[in-house]
């Protein structure tokens, strides 16, 4: 069962000029770097084309689209950004801290459009979210907001919780912060916590292991790097882990319950700053925006596979139920 779900964007939201995309120069076609920790092209790369194609831009027509992907991490990110800058891209669209700190040491004048940032001020990307300064703005996800609230949540789901096990990338901005918050919230919740660093594909299978001997009761996962969702998935099940995590992606792929934006939608908001920017707008004078709303999604396929009941209390509350 699906309930529509939506965010309301607040903080100075960035309102699409009625001019169509034909207010380019004549002639003058615009280049785009389009940079995520990805390994292709998916769901969110297209919600960025088609708010894009909402604003009346043709892509591969009236506007270029220069898309890469740094799946390898920063060091990788790096090579790409140098690929983008020599091709002169207009603007940078950057899918994650990670890629975004990439461009934001690597060009201080080509403007940088955040498409999700778990925390653009702790980050240093931006002086305020009213007022960011510099040549970088964008879209705030408020991972690192919410992390407490997960944890929340997921002692609602899985009864009797008193030990879960942390999902983190040290490495990663923002980090530090998310993990203060989820360890704020257990505090108060009477949770034990149990932090394991997890930087890739590779060390999935070793935290897994990790937390079961740590007798956890179940995961939740902080904002981090890009991991296989479907391996993810099943090392959870074969463990007997139910998993939270931030991406309504995960739970699609067939982990448990997920809370926060749709990070899809946020992509597609992406294009409307761009769109501005090329009309003139300067990313230092555009807001932040920042959601309000958030999406609550479960999969009840993979609760039946833990032999877990969610409770119905929980399941009226969530925006969309995978049956």
């Amino acid at each position: 069962m699906h309930r529509r779900a939506f965010i309301t964007m607040v903080g100075g939201s960035v309102v699409a000029a009625p001019l169509a995309a034909g207010a380019q120069q004549a002639g003058k076609v615009p280049r785009i770097g389009l940079l995520t920790l990805r390994s292709g092209s998916g769901p969110r790369e297209e919600a960025f084309r088609q708010g894009l194609r909402d604003l009346g831009y043709v892509p591969g027509r009236d506007i270029v689209i220069e898309e890469r992907y740094a799946a390898g991490g920063l060091d990788r990110s790096r090579e790409l950004l140098a690929e983008l800058m020599r091709l002169k891209v207009e603007i940078i669209v950057t899918g994650g801290p990670v890629a975004t700190r990439s461009a934001k040491g690597a060009t201080d004048s080509i403007p940088i459009v955040m498409a999700q940032d778990s925390d653009p001020v702790g980050n240093g990307f931006v002086a305020s979210l009213a007022r960011p300064g510099g040549n970088v703005t964008g879209l705030s996800a408020l991972y690192t907001e919410i992390d407490g609230k997960r944890l929340e949540l997921l002692t609602e789901v899985v009864p009797r919780l008193s030990r879960v096990a942390v999902f983190g990338n040290s490495s990663e901005p923002g980090n530090a912060r998310a993990l203060r918050e989820t360890e704020r919230a257990a505090e108060a919740l009477a949770v034990q916590l149990q932090y394991l660093d997890v930087r890739g594909p590779k060390d999935i299978e070793t935290a897994f292991q990790a937390a079961r001997q740590g007798r956890a009761g179940a995961v939740l996962m902080l904002f981090g790097p890009v991991l296989p969702l479907h391996q993810l998935a099943v090392i959870a099940i074969k463990s007997r882990l139910p998993v939270m995590s931030a991406s309504t992606e995960a739970v699609e792929a067939g982990g448990l319950v997920s809370y926060g934006v749709s990070v899809t939608d946020l992509f597609r908001r992406a294009a409307t700053y761009v769109d501005k920017i090329l009309k003139g707008a300067k990313p230092a004078d555009l807001p932040v925006e920042q959601p309000s709303k958030f999406e609550l999604v479960i999969n009840l396929k993979t609760a039946k596979a833990l032999g877990l009941t969610i409770p119905q209390s929980i399941l009226l509350r969530a925006d969309q139920v995978i049956e």
